[in-house]
C-alpha cells in the first residue's frame, strides 16, 4: 500500500462505516489473546458501537489519497471515556487508536498522536491520557517512545485484565 501525504481530519457521518470496519480489522489481531470468547465478542461489539458513542468529543481519522488508514477517539474525562468518574481524570483521553494492518509502520499513529496533543492543548489541558493492556506491546512501545509515562494511580481492572494508564505531561 503506497502512502503519500497523511492528512488528519475529523470523522464525518459518511465515513463511520469505514472507520468501524477499520477498527475491527485493526483489533482483530488480539482475538487469540482472549481466553474467553464471550469477553472477546463483547469487546468487539463495544469497539463497533464506539463510533456512535455520544460521549466522544472528537474522532480523528488519518487519510492518504482519500483512503482512511487510521483513527482514534478523544474524550474529555474518565467518566465520558469509561464511565469511571472515580479515576478523577479531567483531561483529554485517547481511546481506540487503530491503524489498518496494511498501513502500519508508516507514521500514521504518530500523526494521530500529534493531532491529539494539539487537541489537548486547544482544551488548555496540561495532560493527555490513554489506557492500554499488556496485549498491546507494540502500542506501548510507541507511547513510551512518544513521551507518555506510566501513571499507576489511574489504572483499573476490567474483568481479569489490568488496564494500564499512560500520561503525557505538557
Amino acid at each position: 500500500m503506497s502512502i503519500d501525504q497523511i492528512i488528519i481530519d475529523e470523522l464525518v457521518e459518511e465515513e463511520k462505516e469505514t472507520v468501524r470496519n477499520l477498527l475491527v480489522e485493526s483489533y482483530q489481531q488480539y482475538e487469540d489473546a482472549y481466553k474467553n470468547p464471550q469477553v472477546w465478542e463483547t469487546y468487539l461489539t463495544n469497539i463497533k458501537a464506539s463510533v456512535d458513542n455520544p460521549d466522544v468529543e472528537k474522532i480523528l481519522i488519518a487519510k492518504s489519497n482519500d483512503k482512511i488508514l487510521g483513527t482514534l477517539q478523544l474524550f474529555l474525562s474518565s467518566e465520558k471515556a469509561y464511565q469511571r468518574p472515580e479515576l478523577q481524570i479531567f483531561s483529554p483521553i485517547i481511546r481506540l487508536l487503530a491503524v489498518h494492518p496494511e498501513a502500519r509502520g508508516r507514521g500514521i499513529a504518530q500523526e494521530l498522536l500529534k493531532a491529539s496533543l494539539d487537541f489537548a492543548k486547544s482544551q488548555e489541558a496540561d495532560k493527555l491520557y490513554l489506557h492500554t493492556g499488556d496485549k498491546m506491546q507494540n502500542a506501548i512501545r510507541l507511547y513510551e517512545w512518544f513521551g507518555f509515562k506510566r501513571d499507576r494511580t489511574k489504572e483499573f481492572m476490567n474483568n481479569d485484565i489490568l488496564v494500564k494508564c499512560y500520561r503525557f505531561d505538557f
